[in-house]
């Protein structure tokens, strides 16, 4: 069985080490002055040479040659994943007293410190303030912030850094010329992206795409990792910036995505992605604004409850064809009723007539500060109720008198959504929450508010031809819709 290149190529000098020259640096220094300290601890992501650095320096303080196959009875790695409790703690206490058997020092390297339970952790402690002088720890983790600091203080702490994904491509590159890999650079663009800065994840998805063709180019890579083509991405792009496209056309591309296997999590990691890197080479045709609130979003439709959903939605907020608004900073109007310029008897009433003009927006007097409400709301929504608050942010509120909240949503499944009687009662406890009073809320669509078709005698016909268009669109994004008359 062929060695895994991960290992085949792991370092086995500190000169080796690719992309942590602030650390490689000072430990040669150390080495060479014999500066040596009794615990180190080495912080930073998985697969950027935390123990392969350990590793080395356990042997360089030995004076002894790396070889990765063969370890030494004097260096001693323990992973605290499966030794985390305080028994292998105190037995390792125990045992620190007993001289090498050979070499000058006896290393200890603890893998995933993290993981240890805070007795274990107090037991270790008691080790580090007074380790015997042939004894070295070296503690690795990638969470630091899970160490006590009385650990970290008792230790030369080293930070690792994501490598640069051009080293990255570089060494990809040596490998596969070295192993006969013939890929392509745009393939190995690819596989340092997802690698995130991790050697080790690079190295092993080269190793997995070097039997699944004669030639790898960037599409392997993609179709390996189940991410969509940037041809697609960049379509979806065009269409949320197009002023011509529809919402079908959008519904249409992230269904062809699905039908691929692609799921909304990874679209919007992949349209995220491309969006961010376009938008800082000033690519983008939509306002700046606008794209920075689409990212936003876009990073929450992965924890989501209906990611599908959610992401139809962040999309359907920036086509301004299909939204009669921007989405933005919400705007709270509150409306005082109409003033006549006539004094009223005490039988008339003046309803707000449809066709009307907004009435004058003011904010009343009084203890609640309608202009905070509904941010804070929102804020509160998105923590509790993700998938409420996506479909909650796209109406206008109007906050009336009586502690009355209208919702003016543009699309009816927004408003049918909101309407359901869970849904109104969460919202309701939220602006509770904020305001310490109890809101009426009722959910109105654009240009037609419900109050106003109570006061109607003969409601608002809409064109069967519109209907069945706008029946369509929705169906497609949303499944099955009925108008209900």
């Amino acid at each position: 069985m062929g060695q895994v290149l991960y290992r085949k190529y792991r370092s086995k000098s500190l000169s080796e080490i690719i992309g942590q020259e602030h650390i490689t640096k000072t430990l040669e220094q150390a080495l060479k002055t014999g500066r040596i300290s009794h615990a180190y601890l080495f912080t930073g992501p998985r697969g950027v040479g935390k123990t392969s650095i350990a590793r080395i320096l356990a042997h360089e303080v030995n004076g002894l040659k790396y070889e990765d196959d063969k370890p030494h009875i004097d260096i001693v790695e323990i992973d605290a994943a499966s030794n985390r409790r305080i028994d292998e703690i105190r037995d390792l206490r125990d045992k620190v007293h007993i001289t090498p058997s050979s070499a000058k020092y006896k290393v200890y390297i603890i893998d995933e410190v993290h993981m240890l339970t805070k007795e274990a952790f107090n037991a270790l402690l008691k080790t580090l303030e007074e380790p015997p002088e042939h004894v070295i720890f070296i503690l690795a983790t990638t969470d630091a912030h899970k160490l006590p600091e009385t650990i970290i203080s008792r230790t030369q702490r080293f930070s690792f850094k994501p490598v640069d994904k051009t080293d990255v491509v570089d060494h990809l590159r040596s490998i596969a010329k070295k192993e006969k890999i013939n890929i392509s650079d745009g393939a190995l663009g690819v596989i340092a992206d997802h690698g995130e800065g991790s050697f080790r994840d690079s190295i092993s998805l080269l190793d997995q795409l070097s039997n699944s063709s004669d030639k790898v180019d960037e599409d392997d890579v993609l179709n390996l990792l189940g991410i969509p083509s940037q041809q697609a991405i960049n379509k979806l792009i065009d269409e949320l910036q197009s002023n011509s496209t529809a919402l079908s056309e959008i519904n249409s591309s992230l269904n062809a995505m699905y039908g691929q296997g692609y799921t909304a999590q990874v679209i919007a990691k992949a349209l995220l992605n491309e969006l961010r890197d376009q938008l800082v080479d000033d690519k983008l045709a939509m306002p700046r604004d606008k794209v920075l609130n689409l990212l936003k979003d876009l990073i929450e439709v992965e924890p989501s409850a209906d990611p599908n959903t959610y992401l139809a939605v962040c999309l359907m907020s920036v086509t301004d064809n299909n939204l009669s608004h921007e989405v933005k900073t919400p705007v709270v109007k509150t409306i005082d009723p109409p003033v006549s310029t006539q004094k009223p008897t005490k039988d008339e009433t003046e309803p707000l007539s449809p066709a009307s003009e907004t009435p004058k927006v003011e904010k009343p007097a009084g203890p609640i500060d309608e202009q905070n409400i509904w941010p804070e709301a929102l804020n509160i929504l998105k923590k509790r109720y993700n998938t409420l608050y996506g479909i909650v942010r796209m109406a206008t509120p109007v906050f009336r008198q009586g502690n009355e909240l209208d919702l003016v949503f543009d699309f009816a499944f927004h408003q049918k959504r909101v309407n359901d009687s869970k849904n109104k009662q969460l919202l309701a406890n939220v602006l509770s929450e904020v305001t310490g009073e109890n809101f009426t809320i009722e959910c109105q669509l654009a240009n037609k508010p419900a109050r106003v078709v109570a006061q109607e005698e003969t409601p608002l016909k809409i064109s069967s031809q519109q209907a069945n268009t706008d029946l369509d669109n929705i169906s497609q994004i949303f499944g099955d819709a009925q108008i209900i008359d």
